[in-house]
């Protein structure tokens, strides 16, 4: 993309720089699916790093780094804090970098168990060497190693969300972004919901909004994709879930699979701790339940 024409005693166009950590890769095409619309900043910008567009990355230091993943091994938290120090703002980019994403799951396993074969009993043919499995005991969020000036959600983000961000940093104001729950987003187009109206547990209440509230709109309950709302009152919607009829296990496996920010960050405000153990205590107590019953028949 061409930079701003520099001249002698012009001021130089504003640096973006374009990072990946542990993803999926989903987040930075969105940049390069809003290729028309950058064309209105071309001239007041100059990337000098995405990887899926340029050859090179330049040293830096950058005005604006986005980036994309969250941080799972020694040297992506190297990583992370060497572009943070290169960097005046740090703009952290989807589901993954915001609230863990889907690599969180390895945080409901134990490192150790996996890299010697334990877990599952089938990791050794996947893993022939532990030395593969060199990473942190946590997979956690950007936020808990490095300071995080912003943090759009969304998995993938929404193409136009991400032009407001890079728009609103080149000049100097905040972005100008919903901060609201997916259950806002299910009122707006009408759609009815799930759990009362179907019985199924949905995220919605605890996830933040910018997906357009796709699953609910096919009466499939929210699974928290765009990752956690800002104050995720989880353990409220858990004990709410559960008068209402839910079943425990069901609730377990709705809040376990994606996004729940690091385990070893209890007072993150996404944080999915306090409802995953309401939902494992139920469970507990449902299964000792029927044990009892178990040993009272004849």
């Amino acid at each position: 993309m061409s930079t701003a024409t520099e001249t002698a005693g012009a001021v130089a166009a504003p640096t973006l720089a374009v990072w990946k950590f542990a993803s999926c890769d989903g987040c930075r095409p969105a940049l390069l699916d809003c290729r028309d619309e950058l064309l209105a900043v071309a001239g007041r910008v100059r990337i000098d790093s995405v990887p899926e567009a340029a050859g090179g990355v330049a040293p830096g230091p950058y005005d604006l780094s986005l980036v994309e993943g969250s941080i799972t091994t020694p040297e992506d938290a190297a990583r992370i804090r060497d572009v943070r120090a290169r960097s005046r703002y740090l703009v952290v980019l989807g589901a993954c970098g915001s609230s863990d994403g889907i690599q969180a799951l390895r945080n409901y396993a134990d490192v150790a168990d996996v890299a010697d074969g334990a877990f599952q009993g089938r990791v050794g043919a996947a893993y022939p060497s532990p030395l593969y499995l060199s990473t942190l005991k946590y997979s956690a969020p950007v936020r808990d190693h490095v300071k995080v000036d912003y943090e759009l959600r969304g998995c993938p983000v929404d193409r136009g969300q991400l032009l407001e961000v890079i728009t609103a940093f080149l000049s100097g104001r905040s972005p100008a972004i919903p901060d609201r729950s997916v259950c806002h987003e299910c009122e707006a187009r009408g759609a009815a919901c799930v759990t009362v109206t179907y019985g199924a547990p949905c995220l919605g209440p605890v996830t933040q909004a910018g997906c357009g509230a796709i699953c609910p709109a096919f009466h499939r309950g929210c699974v928290g994709c765009v990752g956690s709302a800002r104050q995720a009152r989880t353990e409220a919607m858990a004990l709410l879930l559960l008068a209402e009829g839910c079943a425990p296990d069901r609730l377990l496996r709705t809040l376990m699979p994606a996004n729940p920010a690091n385990p070893a960050n209890p007072a993150d405000p996404g944080h999915r701790a306090p409802g995953l153990a309401v939902a494992r205590t139920a469970a507990d107590e449902a299964a000792g339940r029927e044990r009892e019953e178990g040993r009272r028949e004849p």
